[in-house]
């Protein structure tokens, strides 16, 4: 079979590796569509604070099931043929996290295309438990459930309530679908980031306000658009320190902060604002088996969300051409969201 494998920051290529053999307990995918995650851009640029080479990138896809065993037919309502999405998270099971129920942030977790090798391959296997049924959902649209989940797992740790004032800083994928999940709770939502036309998208899909960074004046900004209280809740989804400081400054006293972008560099905070305000500030990484359940729900009971999500995908290559597909995300100013590969 094929695989596609990120050498070394810059340089991929597509080679050729025995297919795999499953073990009892596992199922046997065939990829059908993998989406290029900001973590497969930062590990081919050279950024990306858990890349390690060589490695095979990839997380978000779905799937064709191609061979499993009978008790996990039984068990997890899967079969042959279904199309499916998959948890790319494995935590060790025993850390004190795991024993809290935090699975999602296992002091020893590996992600798929991070700190193990990941789905872009025509075949791979999961562990049966790591596999949901895409509920007749299109394999395009399984493959953006894996984001989407992130997302919506950073919302829940904000605690939105309807009403809520929410700030997303940063129009990648991520932040795109912090969008769609605050909205799913009920908030009114404000996008920031520094190209105009992800501006242009996130009004599309429901923003009330928007912000272009770099031209528009932020603090006067905020001021306008929360009648100069602040944002009750600011999501940091660009992996840019910049953006944190902008989150704390936009925050209202008593308000909340969820940082879920990933970044190598160092933040110049003055960390004051944080005790003044009273602010709640968390991280939130990965996310758990309900919010994928919960999220293929969502995407089958409702039209116009999974119209949006499926409105993110911006390219589509065949997955032979992974190394152009790296090479056209490297421009940030792109209006270019989320490319699909096609296997």
């Amino acid at each position: 079979m094929k695989y596609i494998v990120i050498e070394e920051p810059g340089k991929v290529r597509v080679g050729e590796r025995d297919k795999p053999q499953r073990k009892k307990g596992e199922v046997l995918l065939k990829l059908l569509y993998g989406g290029l995650c900001g973590s497969d851009i930062g590990t081919y640029k050279g950024t990306f604070i858990y890349a390690s080479y060589p490695r095979i990138p990839g997380h978000e896809f779905s799937a064709m099931i191609e061979e499993l065993d009978r008790d996990d037919e039984i068990q997890y309502g899967l079969r042959r043929g279904m199309i499916v999405t998959a948890s790319p998270y494995f935590n060790c099971g025993h850390c004190f996290s795991c024993g809290k129920g935090f699975s999602n942030c296992c002091m020893y977790n590996e992600t798929m295309g991070a700190q193990r090798d990941g789905a872009f391959q025509e075949y791979i296997v999961m562990p049966a438990e790591h596999v949901f049924d895409g509920k007749g959902l299109s394999a395009v649209t399984l493959a953006m459930v894996e984001p989407f989940c992130i997302s919506y797992h950073a919302m829940q740790k904000a605690s939105l309530k309807k009403g809520d004032r929410v700030l997303v800083l940063g129009g990648g994928p991520i932040g795109m679908l912090a969008l769609l999940s605050a909205r799913l709770l009920g908030a009114e939502v404000t996008l920031a980031d520094v190209v105009g036309r992800k501006l242009l998208k996130a009004t599309e899909n429901g923003a009330k306000n928007v912000i272009l960074l770099g031209k528009d004046a932020f603090a006067d900004k905020v001021k306008e658009f929360t009648d100069g209280d602040g944002f009750d809740v600011c999501v940091e989804a660009a992996g840019a320190p910049e953006a944190f400081v902008n989150a704390i400054d936009a925050a209202t006293f008593h308000g909340r902060v969820v940082v879920v972008g990933v970044s190598n560099r160092n933040v110049d905070l003055t960390y004051s604002y944080i005790q003044k305000k009273e602010l709640m500030v968390c991280g939130s990484r990965n996310a758990m088996k309900s919010d994928f359940i919960s999220l293929i729900a969502v995407l089958k009971q409702n039209k116009d969300i999974e119209n949006s999500v499926s409105s993110l995908i911006t390219a589509e290559l065949p997955f032979e051409d992974a190394d152009l597909a790296f090479r056209k995300n490297m421009d940030p100013t792109r209006c270019n969201i989320k490319t699909m590969l096609r296997f």
